[in-house]
């Protein structure tokens, strides 16, 4: 199984519960925590944990709907009316070995999302609303490659997760979102 990126990781508190990774860390501003959480039930995602901090509010739901059989991407464009959505996908499929994402949507329309495999595609509305944050933390651009990929026995995947905290720093730093540790609530199941 794939680590993800130790900011990701505010699933501690899932995992103590006896739950999976396979989680999504969504971040929301422009509404309340019970706006958010009453959001990811319609969208058929209960929250495990959820907090609120820096202006934002926050929930973790698993990535999946199991008990329904609902493995489609959540729809967060449906919730995001009159509000700002940051979601991280930490881990879209762990058996298939898919890196995380990011989505980010504002008045329900999806302005941009990438891989953390290939930050060049990004689809949306705006598919350059982040580019100047990741080319200044040269994960695109012409030094975003490694630059010891050329020497021998270098192996690029040693800094693999690294790259990961890169991307997550970046898009945290602007959107100023809360910074872990994020103080979860556990909620009703």
């Amino acid at each position: 199984m794939r680590r993800m990126p130790e900011w990701m990781h505010v699933s501690s508190a899932v995992l103590e519960s006896g739950w999976h990774d396979e989680v999504n860390l969504v971040f929301a501003r422009g509404m309340g925590l019970d706006a958010l959480a009453e959001g990811l039930r319609r969208l058929r995602r209960e929250p495990l944990v959820s907090g609120e901090g820096g202006g934002w509010v926050w929930g973790v739901h698993d990535m999946v709907n199991v008990e329904i059989e609902d493995f489609d991407p959540v729809p967060y464009g449906e919730i995001s009316a009159g509000a700002e959505i940051v979601v991280f996908v930490t881990e879209p499929c762990s058996a298939k070995g898919h890196a995380p994402h990011f989505e980010y949507y504002r008045d329900g329309r999806l302005i941009t999302w990438f891989s953390f495999e290939d930050l060049t595609q990004r689809p949306g509305d705006n598919p350059d609303y982040l580019s100047a944050e990741l080319l200044a933390a040269k994960l695109i651009g012409p030094d975003a490659g490694c630059a010891e990929a050329d020497e021998g026995g270098h192996d690029c995947f040693d800094h693999y997760y690294e790259d990961h905290n890169r991307i997550v720093r970046a898009v945290a730093g602007f959107f100023a979102l809360p910074s872990p540790p994020l103080s979860p609530e556990m909620t009703d199941r």
